[in-house]
């Protein structure tokens, strides 16, 4: 049965706060559930007996999944009403996560994997669009402030809580903690949650959904396990040869289309295609502290899993404070500056990341982590605020997900990209500064490309508040 239409937000009894709360919830479980996993895999392993490699798939699949279903939730908003697509979302996050915690083995658990990962690609896009529908323009910094706070806590929280359950209780406990937490989320979003996206029934393309899950899924296959495995290897040749070659014949289709699964014409508009790239050239950056120095800490200055945790602890939370200050600021000022000096403090810091040595601290690491992440906030969710604005409001659900998917994407190339210039770039026969090294010109790459983002900002022009426009 179609569900009618609640009212729209600027009638009067529509109450968005409770509604936010639901949404931030579903976010948090979602991304948490993204980042508990990594420290409790050695536990695992053990337990189902598997190798590192096939492991590494319970990490791998919910990336890929992921990344498959944020391009098609446009089509799915378009689809279905709001609170069905986010009630079925959460639910399938919900079984999966259900089947995760009582999972005999590793392929029951990877089912569960699979699942997990589904809904939480519906939730993002889902979440930041409802936000642009339900807060006027000059509130938007403010909400997707809020936002960028959730999505960086969940993050922060995340390693340090999976370490301390692996070590008291089994690793399925992982789940125990966040199925609670979806539940009551599902019941009250139930009861509260509105339909405020439009629904405008678009024709299923099936032919558009199999390029798209090829394509996205193919890229983000072939770069995710390039670090790893070496730019030569024949999956990740295979896997890009066909990503490529099939994520341009659905860009090409998605053009021919009256009713397209994603609209690539949003690209039309100047501001959205600039703060998208800037978002990305940010992600890329940023990459260099989640991923570098955790393996600079481990295994070149002999720190442990936990004390990484800890160096990177500040910064995330840090990043977290500063998103709604950052929101705000945005909806006062506008993105330009912010941008600009966010670019400015992200590339001196990680420039400040190109002279470690073994001799290097963990409070200097700790310290310097820290300010970059506060310029990280300044610019993340204000550029992805200023580039949405600029949609119509039909636009949105394509602006939302082409967004989430271009941010994935770069983060696989980020990664596959600055490990194998580290892996490159080490001299094992100069000792532990000799290891080192790669890592310092990993941070080179990582600021030529925070520069790249502070030269474009400047191409950023507030017209009004909560408002950008080309120069």
């Amino acid at each position: 049965m179609v569900e009618r239409h609640s009212p729209g937000p600027e009638e009067p009894g529509f109450n968005k706060w409770p509604i936010m709360i639901v949404l931030i919830s579903g976010a948090f479980v979602a991304i948490l559930n993204q980042t508990l996993l990594a420290t409790a895999l050695p536990h695992i392993m053990s337990d189902l007996n598997l190798d590192a490699n096939v492991a590494q798939w319970l990490q791998s699949i919910f990336m890929l999944v992921n990344g498959i279903m944020i391009p098609i939730t446009a089509f799915l908003i378009g689809r279905f009403t709001t609170r069905g697509l986010f009630l079925t979302a959460m639910g399938v996050f919900a079984v999966g996560t259900a089947i995760c915690s009582v999972a005999p083995n590793f392929t029951i658990l990877m089912i569960g994997r699979i699942l997990q990962a589904a809904g939480a690609g519906i939730i993002m896009p889902l979440m930041q669009t409802i936000l642009f529908l339900i807060f006027p323009i000059e509130k938007r910094g403010t909400a997707m402030g809020m936002f960028g706070l959730v999505i960086s806590f969940a993050p922060a929280i995340g390693p340090t809580l999976s370490g301390y359950l692996v070590e008291h209780f089994p690793w399925r406990s992982l789940f125990y903690v966040i199925l609670p937490i979806i539940i009551i989320d599902i019941v009250i979003a139930y009861f509260i949650l509105r339909n405020v996206t439009k629904q405008t029934f678009p024709k299923l393309d099936i032919l558009s959904i199999i390029l798209s899950s090829l394509g996205f899924g193919g890229l983000l296959y072939g770069f995710s396990t390039a670090g790893g495995s070496g730019w030569a290897s024949g999956q990740v040749i295979i896997s890009m040869i066909i990503g490529a070659v099939t994520l341009a014949w659905f860009i090409f289709r998605q053009l021919k289309l009256e009713e397209p699964i994603l609209e690539f014409k949003v690209f039309k508009n100047k501001i959205f295609t600039l703060t998208t790239i800037l978002g990305m050239v940010v992600f890329i950056a940023m990459i260099g502290a989640s991923v570098i120095l955790p393996l600079l800490m481990q295994n070149m200055l002999g720190f442990s899993a936990l004390e990484s945790g800890l160096m990177l602890l500040p910064g995330a939370l840090l990043m977290g404070i500063m998103n709604p200050v950052t929101g705000r600021l945005f909806d006062k000022f506008g993105a330009r500056w912010l941008a600009i000096i966010g670019l400015a403090i992200v590339t001196v810091t990680t420039f400040m990341f190109t002279n470690l040595s073994a001799e290097t601290t963990f409070m200097y690491l700790s310290v310097v982590n820290a300010v970059r992440m506060l310029g990280v906030a300044m610019v993340m969710m204000p550029v992805t605020t200023a580039g949405l604005n600029q949609l119509s409001n039909d636009l949105i659900p394509h602006g939302t997900a082409m967004n989430n998917t271009m941010r994935q994407v770069a983060g696989a190339v980020g990664t596959a990209l600055l490990v194998t210039v580290m892996t490159n770039n080490k001299l094992p026969d100069q000792g532990i500064d000799g290891l080192v090294h790669g890592v310092n010109v990993s941070f080179i790459v990582a600021g030529i490309f925070a520069i790249i983002g502070l030269v474009l900002s400047f191409f950023i022009k507030n017209s009004r508040p909560g408002m950008a426009d080309i120069k």
